[in-house]
């Protein structure tokens, strides 16, 4: 697997630093706490899946401020060739506007393979469209889906 580039950037005068690392599930349930991102998730055996989540996911990158806090997580799915899905990105909302999700996307991308080899595929909420159409991804209309899962929306607290 090829080794992440450490990226690094200055937002409202703090060091953030990107990094290839594996979140624990309550410090990503917490991060989830400060952001839209946990709207994403069923009810239904949160914690347990959230811990599947975090002990699974082949990519998690995740941006850290001067003090150690996340920031910014991303989470993605690739085979390294072609495709990668990203499942989860998110940022603080204290740190939204700042280049952070638009650094995780660059930095999965190049983990994956870069944008020479790799396409990316995402779920995006309403909220979040204008964010990733000013990356240049645009939406699709040949995605198939079967969903049969217990799914009752809750706010992460």
């Amino acid at each position: 697997m090829p080794q992440p580039e450490l990226t690094e950037g200055n937002v409202m005068g703090e060091k953030i630093e990107i990094i290839e690392e594996q979140l624990s599930a309550d410090e990503y349930i917490n991060f989830l706490k400060r952001t839209d991102l946990g709207l994403q998730y069923p009810k239904e055996r949160f914690s347990e899946r959230i811990s599947k989540l975090v002990n699974n996911v082949q990519i998690s990158l995740v941006a850290r401020n001067n003090d150690g806090l996340a920031v910014g997580v991303l989470f993605g799915l690739t085979d390294y060739a072609y495709w990668l899905f990203i499942t989860d990105l998110g940022v603080d909302r204290d740190y939204e506007g700042q280049g952070i999700g638009r650094q995780l996307v660059e930095t999965a991308h190049n983990i994956a393979g870069g944008k020479k080899d790799i396409a990316i595929y995402l779920v995006a909420n309403e909220n979040a469209i204008p964010f990733y159409e000013k990356l240049g991804m645009k939406k699709a209309e040949d995605v198939m889906q079967y969903n049969n899962i217990e799914w009752t929306s809750f706010t992460v607290q």
